[in-house]
């Protein structure tokens, strides 16, 4: 197990640093380089002031020279004007030269500057995947059971009127994207011009305007049922459909397996045959694709984020990409990576032990 650890380690490294070095290079291309100089410039720069602006800050070096300096394993670059002033990356305003490290990056904990929100990068991000974090907490929290509890009852009794009507179910809410089933809650729950509305108020189901809010900006400083259901409930429908269709999947294949069988012929309960038997391994297919939503909530919630004004992960990228902010869109980048990853090793190892039949030699 430990050599099959390294390995996957091994890898993801590797894969971490091909991914971030993709990204790195698209964003920074010269129209993207162009665009910024004149955004922290002049828009009415010429070219040359434009060159002369990118080469005094390291931009026009090598992409393989200014990537190992993001990364942190080379020296990063220093300009020296005609006063003798010298300026860098790793150069703090009003700080001696003579005392600034020479290599900051991201193994040294230095994620650049965010041009939008002037402010560290790395402090930036962390507030804001908190953020994203308390939210995937919850839809985790009503997803998961939900879909399990559907995909287990579906798959008990394949074909029966239950299983059509909760795969039915499971494949609508699959189907309708996050943005339409959002602007439906939005509009049903959180209008006070909304039928249903006003039929709860006019039956003192409610007592104020509307069930729920729509926007979950309060949310980030006091979450609460009122500000922040219709978040959670929009991602965890989308995502719940998916999960419960792979455990109805799998829980039927295992109901007509042929332990499954001699536990019938046995006089053993259908209770014990679903609970003690088949359950357990039912579950070794969900387990995987339920590790795999964490990377799809990190970057998927950014439709979500946006539609109810939630200042999370998604919404910074969405900062980040509209207005070329190239620090942070690459230190997002580098968060969404190493979640991807870690969640997959975990699911790989999670699913060795699950399953005694994988072997990791």
């Amino acid at each position: 197990m430990g050599l099959f650890i390294l390995r996957r380690v091994g890898v993801m490294i590797l894969t971490a640093l091909c991914l971030t070095y993709i990204v790195f290079f698209l964003t920074n291309l010269y129209p993207n380089l162009e665009k910024l100089a004149k955004t922290q410039g002049n828009f009415r720069m010429t070219d040359e002031a434009v060159a002369s602006w990118l080469t005094d800050r390291g931009y026009m070096q090598s992409m393989p020279k200014k990537y190992a300096e993001w990364i942190g394993v080379a020296p990063s670059f220093r300009h020296v004007d005609e006063d003798g002033k010298i300026t860098g990356r790793c150069i703090l305003p009003g700080q001696d030269p003579a005392e600034a490290p020479q290599y900051c990056g991201i193994l040294q904990g230095h994620w650049g500057w965010s041009t939008v929100f002037k402010d560290k990068v790395g402090d930036i991000i962390g507030q804001r995947l908190s953020l994203t974090g308390i939210l995937m907490f919850w839809v985790m929290v009503v997803m998961v059971p939900s879909a399990l509890i559907v995909g287990v009852l579906a798959g008990m009794r394949e074909g029966s009127v239950l299983d059509r009507s909760l795969s039915t179910v499971s494949i609508t809410s699959t189907a309708t994207p996050e943005y339409v089933s959002g602007v439906i809650f939005i509009a049903l729950l959180a209008s006070s011009k909304s039928p249903l509305t006003n039929w709860l108020r006019e039956n003192g189901w409610i007592e104020g305007k509307t069930v729920f809010k729509g926007s979950a900006t309060s949310a980030m400083e006091n979450p609460t049922f009122e500000n922040f259901t219709l978040p959670v409930i929009t991602i965890a429908l989308y995502g719940m459909g998916y999960i419960a269709r792979m455990t109805r999947a799998s829980m039927a294949e295992v109901m007509v397996a042929q332990y499954i069988r001699t536990a019938r012929l046995k006089g053993v309960s259908f209770y014990n045959i679903v609970v003690k038997h088949a359950l357990r391994n039912a579950l070794i297919a969900p387990f995987t694709v339920i590790m795999l939503q964490f990377p799809w909530l990190l970057n998927g919630v950014v439709i979500v984020e946006t539609l109810f004004n939630y200042k999370g992960f998604g919404w910074t990228l969405v900062q980040a990409a509209s207005n070329n902010d190239i620090e942070l869109l690459l230190g997002v980048s580098v968060v969404s990576v190493i979640v991807v990853l870690v969640t997959q090793l975990i699911s790989d190892i999670g699913y060795v032990y699950l399953n005694p039949r994988i072997s990791v030699t």
